[in-house]
């Protein structure tokens, strides 16, 4: 929201939302008194009006010093409203699409309002698909609403994977996998402590973290660091860095300060005594027998996201291991490099797209928008030999929310 023409565009959009909308407001409310019209007007015009005021006085009313958890939920209901109306407009446009062809065959062009809105025969089909619009843009606000309360609702998720060429001491290790922290937005410490204390009472051999531990600053870790430092495991906490953690979505006041941060929050992993692998290798060992675990930094094949991953780096060495397990953030890396590159990668987590925090996860339906940007966004993905987890992400960013799509801690069984 600091770039002045994008305000504008969106102002505009709106606006022009609005003014749609209300045609349809008018229609529906047609058969109403007069005074209920005049509130159901009033009310419309007034919200809107608040919120275009609002974007407009955003640069002149100190509204990053507001607090975190106003913001948040301030500009969730805004984006709220606006794709409530979007998605409003999409059964409007039917209608009048509708209308238009019967124009073009011939047929009287009108929008059913006044006395054409309602017939002797019953609801119009111009009032129907109104009434079908603003009932689904309103179930959208109302279920964006209720997802406020899932932000913090941990769901663990068991899997077991089995892996011909294992080492025998390594079957029926644990893994606990969580990723996407974010603990930018965090607002509820409690919450995510009882989070951390379920990850315990798993009990898991290893815990391994894949990215964005914060939205952007490391100093957004400063009042979470005596909670996740709590994570132990027999053979360790390892993690890797995500897409923003390297801070590339604020304007620094110079390049060092951005370098600054950086190595500010690879302490943030020190000090809770994880281990980050950055493009490199450890050995895990047990009863004499080893297997290779990768950590390589954010590698994103999908829109800007940036490579900051190398592989090159990373695998040399790994050949004598007989498993191998890679930590990388973002899953476009698995279809775009590891499986053309490195098909013996048995085992590849990732975590970045958060199941886009909305979505619909049934048994026989496992859908959500970002899986129209990434073919493989939460679960288990397999090719061949090899296998992919997507971790759905602990935290959240943006909207202050999960619906469909909760948060998830992983726990992995190898066998």
């Amino acid at each position: 929201m600091r770039n002045p023409s994008f305000v504008w565009i969106i102002l505009v959009l709106m606006v022009l939302l609005d003014v749609y909308v209300f045609q349809a407001v008018k229609m529906v409310s047609n058969a109403a008194s007069p005074r209920t019209k005049l509130f159901i007007y009033a009310a419309y015009w007034t919200l809107s009006a608040i919120t275009v005021i609002f974007l407009l006085l955003m640069p002149y009313i100190n509204y990053d010093r507001w607090p975190r958890s106003v913001r948040t939920y301030l500009f969730a209901t805004i984006l709220g409203l606006f794709f409530a109306k979007v998605i409003a407009v999409v059964f409007f446009l039917l209608d009048d699409i509708r209308r238009l062809i019967q124009w073009a065959s011939g047929k009287i062009f009108f929008r059913n309002t006044e006395a054409a809105a309602f017939s002797g025969e019953g609801i119009s089909r111009s009032v129907f698909l109104s009434w079908l619009g603003l009932g689904a843009g309103t179930a959208l606000f109302g279920t964006l609403l209720y997802g406020f309360s899932n932000k913090y609702n941990y769901q663990l998720r068991r899997i077991k994977l089995a892996f011909g060429n294992l080492p025998a001491s390594f079957k029926g290790m644990k893994i606990v996998h969580i990723s996407d922290i974010h603990s930018g937005s965090f607002t509820d410490k409690e919450a995510v402590t009882r989070g951390v204390e379920k990850i315990l009472k798993e009990k898991p051999d290893l815990i391994l973290f894949t990215g964005d531990l914060v939205n952007d600053r490391a100093s957004e870790m400063d009042n979470y660091i005596d909670v996740f430092s709590r994570l132990k495991a027999p053979m360790g906490v390892f993690s890797t860095l995500g897409n923003h953690d390297y801070g590339d979505y604020v304007q620094w006041e110079s390049e060092a300060a951005k370098t600054a941060n950086l190595e500010a929050l690879k302490k943030v992993h020190a000090a809770m005594g994880w281990r980050l692998l950055m493009n490199e290798h450890v050995a895990l060992e047990k009863n004499n027998e080893q297997i290779a675990l990768l950590g390589i930094e954010n590698w994103g094949a999908k829109g800007r996201f940036p490579k900051y991953g190398r592989m090159s780096e990373a695998h040399p060495g790994t050949e004598k291991y007989p498993f191998k397990i890679l930590m990388s953030h973002d899953p476009s890396h698995w279809d775009a490099e590891i499986q053309p590159k490195y098909g013996d990668i048995d085992l590849m987590l990732a975590g970045h797209t958060h199941g886009m925090q909305f979505g619909v996860e049934i048994p026989g339906i496992k859908w959500s928008p970002v899986q129209y940007m990434y073919k493989e966004w939460a679960g288990l993905y397999e090719q061949g030999k090899q296998k992919l987890y997507v971790n759905r992400g602990y935290g959240f960013i943006g909207y202050p929310g999960r619906v469909g799509i909760l948060p998830e801690i992983t726990v992995i069984e190898l066998c």
